[in-house]
């Protein structure tokens, strides 16, 4: 009896994050409640989906349910779902105080990011004008995702530093930002951008950067010993980036057209990867006096070949220009966590918690530009006449556009992402303010005994305070 009291005056009467025991169940309702009431104005299945399914295999001639759309998509979505849900999620687990929430807040913000970005997205892009209805599929589904992504990645530069009310007013904010400039991007500009190098990685990258320097405060230096990993939080990390590695081909293939292109962005994306991979480890090696391993480059940089192919995957920009691709984006990007983020930490105040932009906005931008190049370098001699019309998409009112004229455009979509992302960003940091640096999921008591291990990354570099009890050192292991 005793114990339940002592349970019921806690839930009632606790002192622990009061603030969150109210606005965080009242958000989640609410806007529950909100996407309820809006999908059943305005979401329904599509022809595909649909019980009339069989009647449109009748007036389209189709002889056989394998050519809906959901068998040749699905494998590509159960891929990319996988990466928003655990690739991303335990990607950001190498903090170790801030573990459970890389992972829970992950969860949290994707589940109801998909929600919005399939109304967003369909009333730009699906929505029927005779109906007034959005008509979704498994296509849907993947972009959904792509567009969660946005939103995840911005997590990763705040990562441990807003509330999990303010995570999901990032989302709700980084999602309509998305579905604002993938439109412009992809219809009025007329871009193409399969695996979104600019409308996801630039955009969130420079998203998320914006919020987080907008965010600084003059103490918030004082909790850098928090920025610390130990080895079985790296592991985890590990797994993260394992998954995303491996799942990247189908990220940057999952909605090209049937045929070659879906065909051509798997190799290219994949040789990319291959290629950073190799240089990550020659540059994180040639930087340790040991020449041991960071485990944060081997964590983020290997994948950066992935985050660049994402523009060009589906051109042919040949499987050695894809290596080259990967080779240089690897360097850039292990070169970024040396430099340019202690450099943006010191000079411009913007703390970056999981290394954003070296893996996403950088590697996005140069993946924009490294598609406007290849597009505007397209010849009739490679692609084929008709190839090339499929490619680019050159039909109606683009029927007319000319490769140089597709590469300036891919360039200005570049731009334009990045614009959203550094002004969208900084909008809504100043909207949501944060007034502390928070620690929402309790961390058990003995995982905040346990030690660091090895001191191998720059996220041990703070913890020389907390390891003067141990004797153990890299040198005697």
């Amino acid at each position: 009896m005793g114990n339940f009291c002592d349970i019921m005056r806690n839930f009632f009467c606790g002192t622990k994050n009061t603030n969150v025991r109210i606005s965080l169940p009242a958000v989640c309702f609410v806007w529950q409640i909100a996407m309820i009431v809006l999908f059943g104005v305005f979401i329904r299945y599509d022809e595909e989906a649909d019980t009339h399914w069989v009647k449109h295999k009748k007036d389209h001639n189709i002889t056989s349910d394998i050519e809906n759309d959901f068998y040749f998509r699905y494998p590509s979505f159960q891929d990319v779902h996988v990466m928003i849900f655990v690739g991303f999620g335990f990607l950001m687990t190498f903090l170790k105080r801030y573990s459970f929430g890389a992972v829970g807040f992950n969860f949290l913000i994707a589940a109801f990011g998909l929600q919005w970005a399939l109304l967003m997205q369909g009333w730009f892009h699906s929505l029927d004008p005779a109906t007034g209805k959005i008509y979704i599929g498994v296509e849907s589904l993947i972009n959904a995702d792509f567009c969660c992504a946005g939103s995840l990645i911005a997590y990763g530069a705040i990562l441990g530093k807003v509330s999990p009310v303010q995570l999901l007013v990032v989302t709700l904010f980084g999602v309509t930002l998305f579905a604002v400039e993938e439109y412009i991007i992809l219809s009025l500009l007329h871009c193409r951008d399969a695996g979104g190098s600019m409308v996801i990685h630039a955009f969130g990258g420079y998203y998320g950067l914006a919020i987080s320097w907008v965010l600084y405060r003059p103490n918030l230096h004082q909790s850098k010993r928090l920025n610390g990993s130990v080895y079985h939080s790296d592991v985890f990390a590990m797994i993260g980036t394992l998954f995303l590695w491996m799942f990247w081909p189908s990220f940057n293939s999952a909605i090209t057209d049937h045929g070659d292109g879906q065909h051509r962005a798997a190799i290219n994306t994949y040789l990319a990867l291959a290629s950073s991979v190799l240089t990550t480890v020659a540059i994180s090696s040639m930087s340790q006096k040991t020449g041991k391993l960071d485990m944060v480059h081997i964590q983020n940089a290997t994948l950066a070949g992935g985050v660049a192919m994402g523009t060009a995957a589906e051109f042919m920009i040949t499987p050695y220009g894809s290596l080259i691709v990967g080779f240089c984006c690897g360097i850039i990007s292990t070169f970024g966590y040396l430099f340019i983020t202690p450099f943006l930490e010191k000079y411009l105040k913007l703390q970056d918690t999981c290394g954003i932009h070296n893996l996403h906005a950088l590697p996005g931008m140069l993946g924009g530009f490294i598609g406007a190049i290849v597009a505007a370098a397209a010849t009739e001699e490679v692609y084929g006449k008709e190839g090339l019309i499929n490619t680019f998409d050159f039909e109606g009112d683009f029927a007319n556009r000319s490769v140089l004229t597709q590469g300036g455009f891919q360039a200005a979509g570049c731009c334009v992402a990045i614009a959203f992302g550094i002004v969208g960003g900084a909008a809504v940091g100043e909207f949501k303010n944060s007034e502390h640096v928070c620690h929402v999921l309790q961390v058990p008591e003995d995982e905040e005994a346990i030690p660091p291990v090895l001191e191998y990354n720059n996220h041990m570099i703070h913890k020389h305070q907390e390891i003067s009890e141990s004797n153990f050192s890299v040198e005697q292991s």
